[in-house]
């Protein structure tokens, strides 16, 4: 038992400690830490008693900057959604030194591995055989492959490269394919020591057979990928979206799969969950999944194991380093819609 433990505010909706902590992580935290437990609501009506008093919170509650204020001890914001919300006064966040972070690492290799399984199914229209053979109208052999297509040697482009990125450029690899990357972020040095091919976003629509999205929502790309975007892929390529929906305009993503010009899959959509009468659940050519790709319980519980490695570091006088720090210059303009489910 440690004298005069840290203090933790612990609001991390929709996540809870059962779900971030393996049982022997969520002992060391009750251990190592006083945790005070709440809901967003509540965090607004906190007093001083223990925002005062708070060295840690894990979650990203909207925080003004009267509350920041009132947390005169705050050193790190644990962000487990996995996205940076804009919810909270981040140029005084880091003019006090205080780090904010995200767990979302966790999720890159889960969900790069449902884009590749997306990617196989959209290429060889498996799911399709399958329901045709369930039905007894199967097309046996090369009359079942009038689409298909080799994923291995493919032009691959990929939209956004970070975590997520970087992830399914190793999924990738045994593929061979040439990918090309499209990031105004990152330099192109960058790119081309990860052994992807710096391009333009004319030229990762215009050369791929398979686009992946996987760009985070920001002030500037909100809706980016339009119909003149899907208007410049090649014929029968396919379009797979993994990040978040507002990247794209759906209905033009939608439009250009009615139209038989693309083939989707998309893991996000608009609004979660869909309506039941929703266009998209029925329209030909696209492949749809419920906003799982990365809801796996080891990715959770490994949020837990940095989280807690990040503290020890912070309660020794040293930087987070397992968790990915918020840089000043970008994440006021992140703009994605919080989880509200896990």
């Amino acid at each position: 038992m440690i004298p005069n433990k840290p203090l933790v505010i612990s609001v991390p909706e929709p996540r809870s400690l059962d779900l971030i902590f393996r049982p022997e992580q969520k002992a060391k935290l009750l251990d190592r830490y006083r945790i005070v437990e709440v809901c967003e609501a509540e965090f607004a009506q906190l007093g001083d008693d223990v925002l005062g008093q708070a060295q840690y919170i894990l979650g990203q509650p909207p925080i003004s900057s009267a509350q920041l204020a009132r947390l005169g001890q705050l050193r790190c914001v644990f962000n487990v959604e996995s996205n940076l919300l804009d919810n909270m006064p981040y140029a005084e966040l880091f003019a006090r030194g205080i780090h904010v972070v995200t767990t979302g690492a966790v999720f890159a290799l889960p969900v790069a591995e449902m884009g590749l399984g997306l990617a196989l199914d959209l290429l060889r229209d498996i799911t399709n055989a399958d329901l045709a053979f369930r039905q007894g109208t199967e097309a046996w052999g090369g009359d079942g492959n009038g689409q298909a297509r080799l994923l291995s040697g493919a032009n691959v482009g990929i939209v956004g490269f970070g975590e997520l990125g970087k992830a399914l450029r190793q999924v990738l690899s045994g593929f061979r394919p040439t990918i090309r990357v499209f990031d105004p972020w990152l330099p192109a040095s960058l790119l081309v020591e990860q052994e992807v091919v710096p391009a333009t976003l004319d030229e990762v629509l215009g050369l791929s057979d398979v686009v992946f999205v996987v760009a985070a929502v920001t002030s500037e790309n909100q809706g980016f990928l339009g119909h003149e975007s899907f208007a410049r892929m090649r014929a029968g390529a396919c379009f797979i979206l993994l990040s978040r929906a507002g990247v794209v305009d759906f209905d033009a993503m939608m439009a250009a799969v009615r139209q038989g010009h693309i083939r989707a899959g998309t893991d996000v959509f608009p609004e979660e969950p869909v309506a039941a009468d929703h266009l998209i659940r029925t329209l030909p050519g696209m492949l749809r999944s419920a906003h799982r790709a990365g809801a796996l319980d080891e990715a959770f519980k490994r949020m837990g194991d940095m989280v807690l490695e990040d503290m020890d570091l912070l309660d020794r006088g040293l930087p987070p380093m397992r968790c990915r720090r918020a840089e000043r210059e970008t994440v006021a303009r992140m703009r994605s819609k919080p989880v509200t489910r896990n």
